[in-house]
């Protein structure tokens, strides 16, 4: 019995849409993670970007558990002294409140240049509206996989 081995020509990407209104962030994280991969497709293979193209709705509408809103990122300019940090309650409420997702998900997924390549699949937008009608996304509803995914 041989080992099947998907190849570029195997590969079929579909467009998923998630609503991340009311959803526990970690959770939303670690499925869209999943499905950037390609992990929940019986024909994986770990070095192909075999992942569908994921669309993320209302992502400033998302929950978190405990105190994690007002624990900090931090990163560094790579100059002396240069380290900063913003807690994730700022960024939801600033300019960009996409980026708490997408940070999120990055770091659910393994390092290296096959994840670069696999991120490039997510779009991440902080209101209810997205630009990509046209490759007719379907609709994964979250919420009703577990009941813990949703936070009241």
């Amino acid at each position: 019995m041989k080992t099947f081995t998907a190849t570029p020509a195997d590969i079929e990407k579909t467009w998923i849409v998630v609503d991340a209104e009311g959803i526990v962030l970690g959770r939303l994280a670690s499925i869209i993670a999943t499905r950037l991969r390609g992990k929940h497709k019986a024909s994986f293979t770990p070095n192909m970007d075999m992942g569908d193209n994921v669309i993320v709705i209302n992502a400033e509408k998302i929950q978190m558990t405990g105190k994690k809103r007002d624990e900090n990122f931090y990163w560094h300019t790579g100059y002396p002294g240069g380290i900063k940090s913003r807690t994730k309650r700022q960024i939801l409420e600033g300019a960009h409140p996409e980026r708490v997702v997408t940070k999120a998900v990055q770091r659910m997924l393994p390092g290296g240049p096959l994840s670069r390549k696999q991120m490039t699949n997510l779009r991440v937008y902080a209101g209810a509206e997205h630009p990509h009608e046209a490759q007719n996304p379907e609709v994964l509803d979250v919420k009703s996989m577990n009941k813990k995914n949703t936070r009241s």
